[in-house]
């Protein structure tokens, strides 16, 4: 999806303000996101507790926001609600991001995560091999800078 609606970023907001731990700084602000948003091959998903799109008025259980360029794409953001966690819907946003990406034309994916990101199974299952490092590139964790490992798919 291009663009997104104002109730769709108040859902990707309502997950992000739960799904982030504030001692790592990952969280994106509401300026940040609309920012996203309104640029060119900038794509959201949404899914509900079910795994589905959520109807008018009910709230996300989770988000994937990306950003594509050329054959490749980026996945900038992945979610889920600390309360709808262990039921797979993180493993199924990104596999529907994967499959969004691949129908764009992407042929390779990029991600970037912090060192020691729990999430890390989930991207090695998905086919993501790490590639890189940036060191301490997370710099507002609260024990300290951070690196930041770089995945990618092809």
């Amino acid at each position: 999806m291009i663009g997104a609606q104002l109730d769709d970023i108040d859902r990707i907001m309502a997950v992000m303000e739960s799904a982030f731990d504030p001692a790592f700084g990952e969280a994106w602000t509401r300026r940040q996101v609309s920012d996203a948003l309104i640029l060119p091959n900038t794509y959201y998903l949404l899914t509900n507790a079910e795994g589905d799109a959520p109807q008018d008025g009910q709230a996300a259980a989770g988000f994937v926001l990306s950003r594509g360029a050329l054959d490749e794409e980026e996945l900038l953001l992945i979610a889920v609600h600390p309360e709808h966690r262990g039921r797979g819907l993180g493993a199924a946003l990104l596999k529907r991001f994967i499959a969004a990406a691949q129908a764009r034309g992407a042929a390779r994916l990029f991600l970037e995560m912090r060192d020691g990101n729990p999430a890390d199974s989930l991207y090695r299952r998905a086919g993501f091999r790490p590639v890189g490092r940036r060191r301490s590139y997370y710099r507002g964790a609260a024990k300290g800078p951070l690196d930041a490992i770089t995945y990618a798919r092809t």
